[in-house]
């Protein structure tokens, strides 16, 4: 079963969170997770009710990915984002949006240490996995085997 990721950006990044989100359907890209997020917008100003909607999102997720692009440190929604998931234990992993390799880290990454990693996304499954077990979170297990095909053809004889 693959992990649940929460995945944390600033709305100016709404096209490179979509393209993480899409990432698992790449058969060319070795990373499985289940992913929660807000990229439909919440259409309220109450902030009670947007920090709601994101708790809901944030339910049985196990790791937290926040996207870091040039503005990503200005989102009181997206620090309310890394302070809950720290809250829940969630693990949490920084993923630089690329070309944005020099973006400021928000401060509630940089206060908890976490690791911030640029876009690579042939290390997204290893480091999503490291950070939720550096949070304490149980390691995966492999996925069920197969059934094997069997021996007989499931095709008429004419």
């Amino acid at each position: 079963m693959p992990r649940r990721v929460f995945i944390s950006f600033h709305h100016d990044d709404i096209n490179q969170a979509k393209g993480f989100n899409l990432l698992r359907w790449n058969p060319n890209v070795p990373v499985e997770f289940v992913g929660r997020h807000l990229l439909s917008p919440v259409e309220s100003e109450d902030e009670q009710y947007i920090r709601s909607k994101i708790r809901e999102q944030l339910d049985g997720t196990s790791v937290t990915v926040v996207l870091v692009g040039w503005h990503t440190v200005e989102s009181e929604w997206v620090d309310f984002e890394i302070r809950e998931s720290i809250d829940r234990g969630n693990g949490i992993l920084g993923i630089h949006i690329k070309g944005t390799e020099n973006a400021p880290i928000p401060l509630g990454l940089e206060e908890s240490g976490v690791k911030v990693i640029n876009w690579d996304p042939d290390a997204f499954a290893d480091e999503i996995e490291r950070s939720a077990l550096i949070a304490g979170r149980p390691p995966l297990e492999p996925p069920p085997e197969r059934s094997a095909k069997p021996n007989i053809s499931c095709l008429r004889k004419p």
